[in-house]
């Protein structure tokens, strides 16, 4: 087996209360309170069925809570600043004690600011930190940043995918991101980056060739950045498997393995049980190989 198949394990990640390590993949359960998520859209919008969620997957084995009060699926309207601050911020109070990191899935400034004051531990931006003001929001706390690539925006994003090299585009951008939040003084400590599968990338041969090639949609450094991969039931499981959002949880178990596989840091799913299930078995195959590989 060669060396390529077994990556090596990106840095550390400053994230708020936590110091997170990458010896294997950390699972981050999705937690979405809105009416309209593509995949679970009204299921956990209630605030007790959503903190009930979070208690399961923490349960099943979820490192990582991510919150997000704003669907970014295709199409999806933006959301009034007070009513995505009503959605989480009680919830990110109430999950404060529960010793995983929280994090929250938004692009605003004041939704940052007010997360973090709740006690939010990692910012997910799917603008990458673009927003003005954004950058001052997080940069004298100690949260974790992750760093999305997104082309156009929700409401947009999927009407004509451009023709590009998507491997060397999300690369460029991931770069040039990950070094303005440097020169602003933000610790490359706190920084890991997320190629956007999904985000305006056609369906089957960009988000492909990312998952492929993942290692390479990242800036490269030594250590390496942390990757996050979240492909968990998207249309790129879909168009292969052939099955509507609710019946993609074995594609999205696959695809999962096939990023950690490739080097990611952190997953992004739905299904926690399942998925922590698939990677213990995936990491006692890569045990073996490594006992073995050390015998010749």
């Amino acid at each position: 087996m060669s060396k390529a198949e077994f990556p090596p394990v990106p840095a550390p990640l400053q994230c708020g209360r936590f110091t997170l390590t990458f010896e294997r993949p950390l699972l981050m359960g999705i937690l979405n309170i809105t009416p309209d998520s593509f995949s679970d859209g009204g299921k956990y919008a209630m605030y007790g069925d959503a903190l009930r969620q979070a208690e399961r997957m923490m349960l099943e084995g979820a490192d990582i809570i991510d919150i997000g009060g704003e669907s970014t699926r295709p199409g999806a309207p933006p959301v009034a600043l007070d009513e995505e601050l009503e959605r989480v911020i009680p919830l990110i109070e109430q999950l404060h004690g529960a010793n995983v990191p929280l994090s929250i899935d938004t692009y605003k400034p004041e939704v940052m600011r007010r997360a973090l004051d709740a006690g939010a531990d990692l910012i997910n931006d799917i603008w990458g930190f673009r927003m003005p003001g954004a950058i001052e929001a997080v940069r004298n706390s100690a949260c974790g940043l992750c760093v999305m690539h997104m082309f156009g925006e929700p409401q947009t994003m999927q009407i004509s995918e451009p023709a590009y090299d998507v491997v060397s585009d999300v690369r460029r951008f991931l770069e040039e991101r990950v070094a303005e939040l440097k020169q602003a003084g933000i610790a490359r400590s706190r920084i890991s980056v997320d190629p956007g599968f999904g985000f305006g990338k056609s369906v089957v041969e960009h988000n492909y060739a990312m998952l492929a090639r993942l290692p390479e949609t990242a800036p490269q450094a030594d250590p390496l950045y942390p990757i996050l991969a979240g492909i968990s039931r998207k249309s790129m499981v879909g168009a292969v498997v052939g099955r509507p959002v609710l019946e993609r949880v074995a594609g999205s178990i696959a695809a999962a393995v096939c990023a950690a596989e490739r080097g990611a840091a952190i997953l992004r799913v739905h299904d926690v049980a399942q998925t922590v299930d698939a990677l213990k078995v995936w990491a006692a195959m890569r045990e073996a190989a490594e006992q073995s590989r050390a015998r010749d």
